[in-house]
């Protein structure tokens, strides 16, 4: 591989899986998300302006427009559930599960809708999968001990995963509507409206439980937690890294093939819940760190087989 093509897309796995740490970390990660994304609209948004006007004011499609508009509506539920499944879970789980989900859903569809088949590296590959996302849930825990803390996680990781392959798809048609960079800026501008009209609905509604179990009403609307600069200041970091790696990535894919570059990219598996078992301490035991690091290594190597199948 070129050794340009490999930096980019390590580096970019690498900013992705520290912005999930900044979310995981973050005592709000709905906010954190928000303020993330509103920094990199702040950036993305006026340059994708002055390209648009540099390169003499192309037309743009009006379906790229409206493609842009669902797909940030699909990026806005994305963090959506991702927030939601690291309130309940752990960096080291909810990681792996979103990001293996997506290809697995893929597979579904082309399978069972499109009539595609897979050959048999392909099959081996979605046998990994299965393996790899069984063993980091272990749902057979659930039906021995049901309610148990981490069933709740799974399923809004697997939902994350499930927006994550919704706006993959719409990005592949739309990103040949028009320019990436432009698209990019269409897509934060109406991604960051929608996550910040989520994140309004979402308190008043919290704010309002809370008022009903308590027998008040004169709290309505003061949910937001506690903000301090420096938590802002992450968040805001944070966005900043992940617009870095989303260029990272339109980079690569300008020199390399998509077989190429989507295989390193799913390392950031194996380096998020490397980082969740050890670094955050998620793990009850050395034995138990592994045993995660493990199942998302066989996540990776089986979307590497798919991806070359």
């Amino acid at each position: 591989m070129d050794p340009l093509v490999f930096g980019l897309v390590a580096g970019a796995a690498v900013l992705h899986v520290t912005w999930n740490v900044i979310l995981k970390t973050a005592g709000d990660p709905l906010r954190a998300a928000a303020v993330g994304m509103s920094t990199a609209a702040a950036v993305i948004c006026p340059a994708a302006v002055v390209g648009w006007l540099a390169v003499g004011r192309p037309t743009v499609p009006v379906e790229a427009i409206g493609l842009s508009v669902v797909s940030g509506f699909l990026e806005a539920i994305y963090f959506a559930f991702l927030a939601a499944a690291y309130r309940r879970g752990d960096l080291s789980m909810v990681y792996p599960l979103a990001r293996g989900t997506a290809p697995l859903l893929a597979v579904a569809v082309g399978t069972l809708v499109l009539g595609e088949r897979l050959g048999p590296v392909g099959d081996v590959g979605v046998a990994l999968l299965l393996v790899g996302l069984l063993s980091l849930q272990r749902p057979w825990r659930y039906l021995r001990a049901a309610g148990r803390v981490g069933g709740g996680a799974a399923g809004f990781a697997i939902l994350t995963g499930v927006s994550i392959a919704s706006y993959s798809a719409v990005d592949r048609v739309a990103v040949r509507l028009t320019e990436p960079w432009i698209y990019a800026g269409l897509i934060w501008a109406s991604g960051t409206l929608f996550l910040w009209a989520y994140v309004f609905v979402y308190r008043r509604e919290g704010a309002r439980r809370r008022a009903a179990a308590s027998g008040s009403v004169a709290d309505v609307g003061s949910g937001r937690a506690p903000v301090g600069s420096l938590w802002n200041r992450r968040a805001a970091f944070g966005g900043l890294i992940t617009l870095g790696g989303y260029l990272m990535i339109l980079a690569a894919f300008t020199v390399a093939p998509l077989t190429a570059v989507a295989p390193l990219r799913e390392s950031a598996i194996v380096l998020a819940s490397g980082w969740g078992s050890f670094r955050l301490g998620e793990a009850a035991n050395r034995a138990e760190a592994i045993r995660r690091v493990a199942a998302a290594a066989l996540v990776v190597a089986g979307a590497i087989l798919l991806a070359f199948d």
